[in-house]
């Protein structure tokens, strides 16, 4: 195997600037210190498993947005991509909002520290509520290569998080 990348938590400041303002509720310093780092379940396993930082309920047709305290270092040429666990998503319909989270090797170096986040809506069509315990997994990430095309020309520096990398006019 191929090591491309090393999960570790970002600042509990940064942690709990992000916690406050879309959770706003909890210890959030026993939360933080709490936090388990991404884990691959077995040697066959694609996915490292993210972790719910607290009890999450989810009931049908909402969503909830998880900061989740990680953060990854990623090689040049490789990304790391977001999936619901695929036991809720089959079980519940538990979805990203965005689908498929792209994590750039360049997040890293992000103005919030490249702190991964995310929203999952319960898109249920059978009436299932979603409880995930504290420290269950609720995200898996699998690490991708990517190729580039003959003539790219990206030079540009990220600063930002979501969507900091396109013009928006």
């Amino acid at each position: 195997m191929i090591k491309v990348g090393k999960f570790e938590k970002v600042s509990y400041e940064r942690f709990a600037e992000e916690w406050t303002k879309h959770i706003g509720t909890g210890n959030i310093r026993a939360i933080y210190d709490s936090l388990k780092l991404p884990k691959r379940a077995t040697a066959g396993s694609a996915g490292y498993d993210f972790y719910a930082p607290v009890d999450i309920v989810i009931a049908p047709g909402e969503q909830i947005f998880i900061p989740t305290g990680i953060r990854a270092r990623i090689e040049p040429g490789w990304t790391l991509m977001m999936f619901p666990r695929s036991g809720l998503g089959f079980r519940y319909r538990l979805q990203l909002n965005n689908t498929v989270g792209i994590i750039d090797s360049d997040y890293y170096e992000a103005e919030n520290e490249g702190h991964i986040m995310c929203r999952l809506t319960n898109d249920t069509h059978e009436d299932k509520t979603v409880e995930i315990s504290a420290g269950q997994g609720m995200l898996q990430g699998i690490f991708v290569p990517f190729g580039i095309t003959e003539d790219d020309e990206a030079e540009g520096i990220r600063t930002g998080g979501f969507g900091s990398t396109t013009e928006r006019k």
